[in-house]
């Protein structure tokens, strides 16, 4: 009898630990007991990899959406049945209010360091927060962006909340079809010269070798001229674009200042009149959640591609 109890323990024990999860979520450790059952995503892109490992039913609702951005078809049938519980970036007190028990956000993507709204802050409420991996670089050292960062947090996702199968079909769905285009891709001999334009006219708001955009336009068959550039989303100055005369130029469309105003200026900016992007008018546009780490990002690649390279 002794033994069958020793036994049922240590089975015990063994399905306990198997049932506990940790993942790595910028510098620190996660450990989840069980799967949450009150999530709340922040932003389109973070929103849609819960959506699309089927998360809808573990989750009490979305923030910063429509404040930034009107929401598509597709989306607004993904998040029909869930409220949006802020526009733009969630207060403690929302969170706290929606009894949440897990957050996935991002630094500047609903994280904000030094506000009410860190992991820190949100601990003592029984809310864990799983960091978008892009972001990091924003709390410390990372590696410089790569599809890498997009598959982690797909995976992550999967194991926090038990759909490790689903996430690791879609991931192994993404490499594949991104695979078979690229084979199928003729690029030129050189990679295509590329700057991000996002916003701002004294000062372009532009992304660096820690930003999404660098990931998606290598994997295009491009370079952005901003690679050195040892930042995630910051200003740079017009000077170093037109020194580094990019070939092509990415408009980000973040719904503030409209694509053709942005192309506009810049054709009319004294500094980039020399820009071979400038002079041969070759521009691109994507929208803000295009750029955005998620499941968009092997149609934005095709779309850079194309228009790098033609059909």
């Amino acid at each position: 009898m002794k033994f069958l109890i020793l036994s049922l323990a240590a089975s015990f024990i063994a399905s306990a630990a198997q049932a506990q999860i940790t993942v790595q979520s910028c510098d620190r450790e996660l450990t989840f007991e069980a799967p949450p059952k009150a999530a709340i995503s922040n932003d389109v892109n973070q929103t849609e990899m819960m959506l699309a490992l089927g998360l809808a039913e573990r989750m009490a609702g979305y923030t910063g959406v429509s404040g930034w951005t009107t929401l598509d078809a597709e989306m607004r049938d993904g998040v029909s049945e869930l409220p949006e519980l802020s526009a733009n970036y969630p207060t403690k007190d929302i969170l706290v209010g929606a009894d949440a028990d897990f957050y996935f956000a991002g630094w500047n993507y609903g994280l904000k360091a030094g506000s009410e709204v860190t992991p820190e802050s949100l601990a003592p409420f029984g809310i864990q927060v799983y960091e978008l991996t892009e972001s990091c670089i924003h709390v410390g050292e990372k590696p410089k962006v790569s599809m890498k960062d997009l598959y982690s947090d797909i995976i992550n996702l999967g194991r926090i909340f038990g759909v490790e199968d689903t996430a690791y079909d879609l991931v192994a769905a993404y490499k594949i079809e991104l695979n078979r285009f690229q084979s199928s891709l003729n690029t030129g001999d050189e990679p295509m010269r590329v700057f991000v334009y996002d916003s701002g006219e004294d000062k372009p708001f532009t992304a660096g070798r820690y930003a999404m955009p660098t990931a998606l336009i290598e994997a295009a068959g491009g370079v952005n001229v901003l690679d050195d550039f040892e930042k995630s989303w910051a200003r740079t100055d017009w000077e170093s674009v037109a020194e580094k005369n990019p070939e092509m130029i990415v408009i980000v469309n973040n719904g503030i200042v409209g694509a053709e105003q942005k192309r506009d200026f810049m054709k009319n900016n004294p500094a980039l009149a020399e820009v071979d992007a400038i002079r041969n008018d070759r521009f691109v546009t994507l929208d803000q959640v295009e750029v955005s780490p998620g499941m968009r990002n092997i149609k934005s690649i095709k779309k850079l591609a194309r228009t790098f390279w033609g059909e």
